[in-house]
């Protein structure tokens, strides 16, 4: 009976590791800007600061691209690159899909160098969640 309490114990405390050295995976999707983009830059900000490992994408879409564009400016006349290109050197992903650009004939030309592009934001958000990624809407 005691080796069974010591191999449940062991398995328990294995599990436990485990779960404190996962990785947050979190997926921020912006189809807005006017309404989402400050507060979810706002809320990846402070998601790293709790969560410096945290692995982090941004996937945008719709007239969520727009704070990307290049010269875009907050609601407070802030640029938004300033934010975004410190947000990418803490290792922030952000991703523009490329269905939109055809859509509103966007180039990649008029997006900020943190920009990435995606065949398809919805397709993209799909993939990342089945990947494990937690998905967050501000």
């Amino acid at each position: 009976m005691s080796t069974f309490r010591f191999a449940v114990a062991a398995v328990v405390l294995s599990l436990a590791s485990l779960a404190a050295a996962a990785q947050d995976k979190v997926v921020y999707h912006v189809n807005d800007t006017q309404s989402q983009a400050l507060a979810t830059l706002r809320n990846i900000r402070n998601h790293l600061d709790t969560d410096p490992t945290a692995q982090i994408t941004v996937v945008t879409h719709a007239f969520g691209v727009d704070f990307l564009l290049e010269g875009m400016k907050d609601r407070n006349e802030s640029p938004f690159e300033a934010t975004v290109a410190a947000l990418k050197n803490r290792g922030v992903k952000f991703e523009v899909c490329e269905i939109t650009l055809k859509n509103r004939n966007l180039k990649r030309e008029q997006f900020i160098p943190e920009a990435d592009f995606t065949p398809s934001g919805v397709v993209r958000l799909t993939r990342l969640q089945l990947q494990g990624h937690a998905y967050i809407k501000p």
